[in-house]
């Protein structure tokens, strides 16, 4: 009975995914574009800037819902809390206004995790994907924070965002760096996520390159055209053979010209 109730929780909490799935995507595009938009143009005029404002919070209450929903929906909420705690803190946090960037990360959850199902079975395009998803909106961040304080090196979005690619990649030239405290909570986010995925990026470009090289030495797969040519050679040689050869002796090629045809 309690397997039963379970497996009925999980397959509520599996279609409301699917329901759910296009729709966050839809709203995690948004509320980015609502985000970048103020950041992006600094001279926007006050009333778009709230409206943007109430258009992130809006969405941010929504992904609200969607945690509360595969929540109540879970058959076993203690172990949904304990799997999802991450996403629970991601959310928690941002009504700090400091922490207000952390709103991203959700926007990153929800559309890697989208990303993982597009592209199933391409390791690469979804880790190339989200590398740049995390460039783009750790430059973001790094901006809003740092853009207006005393003694700030970043200061525009194409400083953000070659900080964000020198930061993710390790290299570290120091031409730009935080100097605020969520500019450098942004740069210690990067920092940790970006080890993983340059570390597979770079993996994978290694891996390749040593495969390159090692198929130049590896003999060619005979072809369906080799095989044809072989069996026109044998049978070539078979009726020379033949026509060579007093009547009724044994022909010594049709074992062998037999199984080279099967």
């Amino acid at each position: 009975m309690f397997g039963q109730r379970h497996g009925s929780r999980q397959r509520a909490v599996g279609r409301w995914e699917q329901l759910s799935a296009a729709p966050l995507t839809l709203l995690s595009v948004v509320f980015l574009a609502a985000y970048a938009w103020p950041i992006l143009v600094p001279q926007l005029s006050r009333p778009w800037v709230v409206a943007c404002e109430a258009t992130g919070l809006t969405i941010w209450l929504l992904f609200w819902v969607d945690l509360l929903v595969r929540f109540a929906l879970a058959g076993d909420r203690l172990r949904f809390l304990r799997t999802h705690l991450f996403d629970l803190i991601v959310l928690v946090l941002p009504f700090l206004r400091p922490l207000r960037a952390l709103r991203l990360v959700t926007v990153v959850l929800n559309l890697t995790r989208r990303t993982t199902e597009w592209a199933r079975g391409r390791l690469a395009l979804y880790v190339s994907a989200t590398t740049v998803l995390l460039v783009v909106v750790s430059a973001l961040a790094v901006l809003d924070a740092e853009r207006g304080a005393p003694d700030a090196s970043i200061t525009s979005f194409a400083d953000a965002l070659w900080w964000a690619a020198v930061t993710i990649t390790t290299v570290g030239y120091g031409d730009f760096f935080p100097v605020t405290a969520a500019g450098r909570l942004v740069a210690l986010g990067l920092m940790v996520g970006g080890i993983g995925l340059i570390g597979f990026v770079t993996g994978s470009l290694a891996t390749w390159i040593v495969e390159r090289v090692a198929d130049r030495d590896r003999p060619e797969p005979a072809t369906a055209a080799d095989v044809a040519a072989l069996r026109d050679e044998i049978a070539a040689l078979r009726a020379r053979l033949e026509s060579r050869s007093p009547a009724g002796t044994p022909d010594p090629l049709a074992v062998d010209g037999a199984a080279v045809g099967d």
